[in-house]
């Protein structure tokens, strides 16, 4: 039977744990497991990829010298092979405890050249588990496991920005091709191009050589195909809209929750002037259906968060600390951009303004679309939520 994958809490070292630390890699799997009768060492093992049959007989085999069945608490780094050991062991083994940790919140030596080896990562994460477990909170940073339909949602954008790029690469390979004779003005995604590519001349007026002629042209099937694929993923995600699939409102009593967030996020989001559906899917789907207990933790996670240093007599501004997802921050930014053209009235408009001015200064500007971007993740969070909009704001279909 399957259980909720996320609903894992330190022991504060109540009762008997046994640690099981999995170093994953696609060449082997490296297991430490601590011992009961002596928790300070560690026993190594080396296991073939994805042998699932060999990790569970190690751990049985670890807890068979118990005299009461202890408690299993196991993590792995999140990266290679995703959350799918965490969904194997969470439906096949509901008895051991999955933690997913973030690996660069790991400690290591700062020493300009340290040992790394998988069985020495593998017996740091078994103590950082330990500790973790018995309450230090900073040992590890858990990653919150997605369900497979929440990951399934990411695809769509994330399909759709690699559609993008290719699209951008295909047509800027045609248009350098095409200027190495000279020829300008041609656009590859216009539907006449194939036509005005077989009467166009070169720069020294003969028609284009055969081999390059081929080239450009097999080029731009390439990129009609993906011109094509992006118009199915657009009607996909018009459908999506109207589909949007509902985020419960979590930590908020019935009268509290406001009516309004009983409607699906995305359909929500995109009432809201300057809010596109690309923005509404990607915050209904990479942001929105996580878990934050304030709007410290949803900047930090956004990686909009600053990061500052100071030891002494000495303070800097490291700028922002670029944890989570690059797509969701970047899209972040040119929200933020949007929503100071359609948004001149709201009150995080009015700070930018009176942040800037009328300077051109563009390292400033720079730093506190940022801000505003923060800013703005944290009021849709809330409208998101509990149905508020945010302060000036004007709704598309008001």
């Amino acid at each position: 039977m399957s259980k909720d994958l996320n609903d894992v809490t330190p022991s504060m070292g109540e009762g008997t744990t046994l640690y099981v630390a999995v170093e994953v890699s696609d060449k082997s799997w490296v297991i430490g497991i601590s011992s009961l009768a002596d928790p300070a060492r560690v026993g190594m093992h080396t296991l073939g990829p994805t042998d699932t049959d060999g990790l569970m007989a190690k751990i049985e085999k670890a807890c068979s010298g118990a005299e009461d069945t202890p408690r299993v608490l196991l993590t792995y780094e999140a990266g290679y092979g995703g959350f799918s050991l965490a969904r194997y062991l969470g439906k096949e083994a509901p008895w051991i405890d999955v933690v997913v940790c973030d690996p660069a919140s790991l400690e290591v030596v700062r020493k300009a050249k340290r040992v790394k080896t998988d069985k020495i990562d593998a017996r740091r994460m078994v103590r950082a588990l330990r500790a973790w477990d018995q309450g230090e909170a900073e040992a590890l940073s858990v990653v919150r496991i997605p369900t497979v339909i929440q990951e399934d949602a990411k695809r769509l954008l994330r399909h759709r920005e690699r559609l993008v790029k290719e699209r951008t690469g295909l047509g800027n390979t045609i248009k350098g091709l095409l200027k190495l004779q000279g020829i300008y003005g041609l656009d590859p995604r216009r539907s006449s191009f194939r036509a005005d590519l077989a009467e166009v001349r070169t720069a020294y007026g003969t028609p284009l050589p055969p081999g390059l002629y081929d080239e450009i042209v097999a080029t731009h099937d390439r990129l009609l195909l993906v011109m094509t694929q992006l118009d199915e993923v657009e009607e996909k995600k018009a459908a999506q809209i109207k589909q949007a699939v509902i985020v419960p409102v979590r930590g908020l009593s019935d009268e509290q929750a406001d009516p309004a967030v009983s409607a699906p996020v995305a359909a929500l989001l995109v009432l809201l002037k300057g809010i596109g559906p690309n923005d509404a899917l990607l915050l209904q789907n990479e942001v929105l259906y996580r878990d934050f207990r304030n709007r410290r933790e949803l900047g930090s996670w956004a990686g909009l968060a600053p990061v500052p240093w100071a030891s002494g007599g000495v303070e800097n501004d490291q700028g922002i600390s670029k944890a989570g997802q690059p797509l969701v921050r970047k899209h972040l930014v040119q929200m933020a951009w949007r929503w100071l053209r359609y948004q001149p009235d709201s009150a995080i408009t009015i700070w930018f303004k009176q942040r800037c001015g009328t300077r051109r200064d563009r390292l400033m500007r720079k730093r506190a679309i940022v801000a505003v971007a923060r800013k703005l993740l944290v009021a849709l969070w809330r409208y998101a939520r509990t149905g508020l909009v945010p302060t000036g704001a004007v709704l598309a279909r008001s």
